[in-house]
């Protein structure tokens, strides 16, 4: 700004000249009026922000095509996320590399809170598998809020000599690689579930990865393969009508509306692995906004039939805030880095 010896700044009525500098007291009032000024206007600006968001739709994306688990949980979280924030959260699909694409676009996403991810457990694997990957997983979102566990389970045919977690145990660790398990891929938590389950029963089991439990349910009810690992949802039709055998939980309690299939844990003290889906932001979105989005998502996983409603997806709701959400991201993601070093399991198995 050019520089003027006669300019004059008026602010409540006091006048400046550059020229003729007011007293030390006139000073010290002005320079107080002028600082208080300033922060009852930024002190408005925050508050004006934080009451604006949001004030456009709220894209919510997931990795997965539409009709799948992932996406059914997020076309149950929108419409009440979108009574919550007074804005319409608009679920999208960007299929690929097993969420990796959509993990990419929303890495890059500007920080506003109007991108958002509907993440799961593949997202911590994938790090440790992909070494070529175009984000970092922990560093490149904010974490929001944890939704839901999808629970796991082992089924095998009727015929099956275990029929329950602790003769299942034994049995494996009996017959070292006679054996084998079907998974829906390299690097899944079904898959790396498993290969805890034979880390922490020292036990040698065969890894035949399919497309998917559509294939692998009736190959285990006729014994083309021993043992499989699916979600809950796929195998509960078949168990239920006597076809198939649940055998155990990978989860270690046990569900509502499956009361009789005992969780793994009886036999493996403390053993859990499965899947969790979590909202995540770019990171760098303001953490007003962050408080705000987990704040909603907290008062939609308390509606009393979400459970019901998730239950009929094979979803079981976990909320957890974003501060302890981030720490728990960075202790699940070492824990499966640690079952593929240990296993020693490539993306190319």
């Amino acid at each position: 700004m050019p520089h003027n010896k006669n300019s004059n700044v008026n602010n409540n009525n006091v006048k400046v000249n550059n020229g003729n500098l007011p007293s030390t007291g006139r000073r010290a009032a002005l320079l107080l009026a002028l600082a208080g000024a300033f922060g009852m206007g930024t002190a408005t600006s925050s508050a004006w922000a934080q009451q604006a968001y949001p004030n456009k739709p709220v894209r919510l994306v997931v990795g997965y095509s539409a009709g799948g688990g992932v996406d059914a949980m997020a076309r149950l979280l929108a419409p009440r996320l979108s009574q919550l924030l007074g804005q319409q959260v608009v679920v999208e699909n960007r299929t690929g590399a097993t969420g990796l694409i959509a993990g990419d676009a929303v890495a890059r996403a500007a920080p506003d809170g109007y991108t958002l991810m509907l993440g799961d457990s593949s997202l911590l694997i994938a790090q440790h598998l992909q070494p070529k990957m175009t984000f970092d997983p922990i560093k490149g979102f904010a974490p929001v809020a944890s939704v839901f566990t999808l629970p796991l389970v082992i089924v095998t045919s009727n015929d099956f000599p275990a029929k329950t977690p602790a003769e299942f145990v034994k049995l494996l660790q009996a017959n070292p690689g006679k054996y084998s398990f079907a998974t829906s891929g390299v690097g899944t938590v079904h898959h790396l579930g498993f290969e805890m389950l034979k880390a922490r029963a020292n036990a040698r089991v065969v890894h035949i990865p399919y497309r998917g439990a559509s294939q692998i349910v009736p190959d285990v009810m006729s014994d083309q393969v021993s043992i499989g690992v699916v979600s809950v949802t796929a195998a509960e039709a078949q168990a239920r009508a006597g076809k198939l055998r649940a055998l155990a939980l990978m989860n270690p309690v046990k569900l509502a509306g499956a009361e009789d299939i005992p969780p793994l844990s009886d036999a493996l003290p403390g053993f859990s692995a499965v899947p969790r889906l979590f909202v995540l932001a770019p990171a760098g979105t303001p953490a007003p906004i962050v408080e705000q989005l987990s704040e909603a998502l907290r008062k939609v996983m308390a509606q009393p039939d979400i459970a019901h409603v998730a239950a009929q997806q094979g979803a079981v709701p976990a909320y957890m805030p974003a501060g302890p959400l981030a720490a728990d991201i960075v202790r699940e993601s070492g824990e499966w880095g640690k079952v593929i070093r240990e296993q020693k399991i490539t993306a190319t198995q």
